[in-house]
């Protein structure tokens, strides 16, 4: 039974306490941010600041000019001065006797987005999502590999996979402002289905039928009515082929080293959690987010299970009111737990994060 906690590199970097200060949670993991979509986060324990502002997506790895021949990641401009943050930070961990595990958001990236719009996520109105880089487009299955293969080249860590595929409509724009007409989780979704020139490609005389029935079934709704329903099988069996391709592919390249995904079984979900077959894919095991309600938590483990052998990894976050433990978590077959997050978590929250690791532990 693995207990590991979520941490940022500048929770670490310039802190001499903090690996100490985490191993005493009682964990014996760290996810460790390697790769990472833009923050705003605070730093409550940190001795010489506060608030750190990540004003874009970035690589806090070892960049190595030569490696990135096409799609590269910027390096982080806020900080500490150092170009190997994630090498520094994992050192700290492992000299506290904690393992690690990289925590690598791959496909969330609106400096990447901003810079090569061609290889983004296109709707089916033609309007493009700069955050979310489309992964039938090689050039962005070779950046994420890169990303991947970076990491196995420099370090004897783990991996864990965020954004392994599809971002879609309700992920990371600037000031949303989309909660007043009211879309459905359908509509949404629908939003979410990529046409992009590579997408249209692999759907062939399909993708202008599907477009014209999402574009109908959308603005049905937003004039009032119901949309009707849209089949986009055909869509989601390339997701998932796209999808299954980049993680086979990832699995390899990582050797003998555990590779994690979040995922969900729902193939219509796009996200940080990617939504996959979970027979399909196979990575080492899956991690299944747990926030809100346990219960339905729960409910959701008990299901997954039913789908794979696979282990499954709660993610559970402290940040949370309401959580409510991980007793009912492990009980539906949890195999581990993760917990969000040890750098952002007061110490009411630390402090829970450590009684419920020791309670499990029992």
């Amino acid at each position: 039974m693995s207990h590991g906690v979520f941490a940022y590199t500048w929770d670490l970097v310039g802190d001499p306490e903090a690996a100490a200060r985490i191993a005493g949670l009682g964990a014996d993991t760290v996810t460790l941010q390697a790769a990472y979509h833009s923050v705003r986060g605070i730093t409550p324990w940190h001795p010489t600041h506060r608030v750190v502002h990540a004003e874009h997506a970035a690589a806090y790895f070892r960049l190595r000019e030569n490696r990135w021949p096409g799609l590269r990641p910027l390096a982080p401009t806020w900080g500490v001065e150092n170009p190997d943050r994630f090498g520094t930070a994992a050192a700290a961990l492992t000299g506290a006797g904690l393992s690690v595990e990289a925590w690598l958001v791959l496909t969330h990236s609106s400096a990447v987005g901003s810079a090569y719009p061609d290889v983004t996520v296109r709707n089916a109105y033609g309007e493009r999502y700069p955050y979310a880089l489309c992964p039938s487009h090689q050039l962005v299955r070779d950046y994420a590999l890169t990303i991947v293969s970076e990491i196995c080249d420099q370090y004897d860590v783990d991996l864990m996979l965020e954004a392994c595929g599809w971002l879609g409509f309700d992920h990371g724009s600037h000031h949303e402002k989309t909660e007043g007409a009211d879309l459905s989780i359908t509509a949404r979704r629908l939003l979410s289905l990529c046409f992009c020139p590579a997408c249209r490609t692999a759907l062939g005389a399909e993708a202008d039928r599907l477009a014209r029935s999402v574009r109908t079934a959308v603005d049905a709704e937003l004039a009032g009515g119901h949309p009707t329903p849209v089949d986009a099988t055909a869509l989601l069996a390339h997701r998932g082929a796209v999808i299954a391709d980049l993680v086979r592919e990832a699995k390899s390249l990582a050797g003998d080293r555990r590779l994690l995904l979040m995922a969900t079984d729902d193939p219509w979900v796009t996200g940080p959690d990617v939504g996959v077959d979970f027979q399909s894919v196979a990575p080492d095991a899956f991690v299944l987010k747990c926030w809100g309600d346990t219960q339905a938590a729960a409910r959701q483990l008990k299901a997954a299970a039913e789908r794979t052998d696979l282990p499954l990894i709660a993610n559970v976050t402290a940040l949370d009111l309401d959580w409510n433990g991980v007793t009912e978590l492990l009980e539906a077959g949890a195999a581990g737990v993760r917990y969000y997050h040890a750098g952002l978590a007061s110490k009411a929250r630390l402090d829970r994060i450590r009684t419920t690791i020791a309670e499990a532990r029992r």
